[in-house]
């Protein structure tokens, strides 16, 4: 195999260290060294795809998951009119179940998120680690400032593609392993960061790359995927929307009663009893969504390889629920917040033609155009393509 680069000069260290403080969100020595130490062990554990695969003792899946992953790579950037770079051109095996971990934080009775705010990202909802622990130890801060919080793995991040003279980001092993939609979703999710990034506007930033995500892979999957994985991740949609429906009505009925009680303050116990409530029944609702989607998808776990995949990430969704508060609901709105407007944007765009990558290029460069606008403009221009759907009812609100 090609080596790798395993020490870094100090100009590269200094340049690397600049990218960390800024994305990663470096805000003390502490933080700033773990976000740094946590990036060079990923570089330095990445190296080329082919040379994993002149690996005789590599595993038959992940060599097959490999080398769909160049395919796919390919199809990002000459079909999707992605950046072309060195991004997700190597692989790196951590030991471990996530990249990193992410701490988000709410009010008690509020779904405005906690904010910490970086030199090159601008304020985030939320706060990376490269070690559970130590993200456990920073929501046990935010909880002692009386805030609910929620800690998260994440299996991937984007460097928006400032480490791409470096390599790039690499395939990680916390998400080669996914079905294929879902591994191809990711990576097109991915891009999509490097692709365009706006400071200070999560919302809009996820919301660009959940919706090339959700338009892009089933366009993979048409041309490149067996009948079988098709119909699993269209089942994998199907259940997908569901609860998201789910989760949607319950932050949207949190919303309101922390609206109606900024206004009309209600008595401490009455809230914290309305507020259970709420919760209870997300909960209840949740256990009989599970029950559906087990008896729908047993006869499509048909290895015990897609077995396992299955339950782990159902009980990871348990544990979610299990522990759902004002900063887990809070930070939903981050991926999702825009999704049905730039959707519709790409259908306007595309109406009944082929995808293409000029209709692509077309997407790209709105999309350029609002991130452009300041924030409350770009806001407006949303909203109006959103129209009478209604769950624009309470984000756009005050556009009205």
């Amino acid at each position: 195999m090609r080596k790798r680069m395993s020490v870094v000069s100090l100009t590269a260290a200094l340049g690397i260290s600049a990218v960390i403080v800024g994305l990663a969100g470096c805000s003390s020595a502490g933080y700033y060294w773990q976000g740094f130490k946590g990036q060079m062990q990923i570089m330095q554990a990445a190296k080329p795809i082919d040379d994993w695969l002149t690996d005789e003792a590599l595993s038959p899946a992940l060599r097959q998951r490999l080398q769909t992953a160049r395919q796919m790579r390919r199809f990002a950037s000459q079909q999707l009119a992605l950046p072309d770079n060195t991004s997700y051109t190597l692989f790196a095996q951590l030991q471990r179940p996530f990249a990193v971990w992410n701490v988000v934080a709410a009010p008690p009775y509020s779904l405005t998120m906690h904010q910490w705010c970086f030199p090159i990202t601008g304020c985030i909802a939320y706060r990376g680690y490269f070690a559970k622990g130590d993200a456990q130890t920073e929501a046990s801060a935010m909880q002692a400032q009386g805030l609910e919080t929620s800690v998260y793995g994440v299996p991937a991040y984007s460097t928006l593609g400032y480490l791409n003279w470096l390599g790039g980001d690499p395939l990680l092993s916390t998400f080669t392993h996914w079905q294929e939609g879902d591994f191809a979703g990711l990576l097109f999710h991915e891009l999509a960061h490097q692709l365009l990034y706006v400071k200070n506007d999560s919302a809009f930033n996820e919301s660009f790359a959940s919706t090339v995500e959700r338009i892009a892979t089933p366009l993979w999957l048409q041309t490149h995927a067996s009948a079988a994985t098709q119909k699993r991740w269209q089942q994998g949609q199907q259940r997908r929307s569901l609860w998201q429906q789910l989760k949607r009505e319950t932050r949207q009925r949190l919303q309101s009663i922390y609206e109606s009680n900024s206004t009309q303050p209600l008595d401490e116990q009455a809230l914290i009893a309305i507020k259970k409530t709420v919760f209870s029944e997300f909960r209840a609702s949740y256990a009989q969504l599970r029950a559906q989607w087990l008896a729908v998808d047993e006869p499509l776990l048909t290895t015990f390889a897609l077995r396992e995949q299955y339950l782990q990430r159902l009980a990871q969704t348990d544990d979610w629920v299990a522990s759902a508060n004002n900063a887990s609901f809070g930070a939903l709105s981050t991926y999702d917040d825009w999704v049905p407007a730039m959707t519709h944007w790409w259908q306007q765009l595309r109406g009944n033609d082929p995808a293409t990558p000029e209709t692509w290029q077309r997407f790209y460069a709105q999309m350029r155009e609002l991130a452009e606008l300041p924030a409350d403009e770009r806001r407006q221009r949303l909203c109006a393509q959103w129209n009478e759907a209604a769950t624009a009812v309470a984000l756009c609100q005050s556009t009205r």
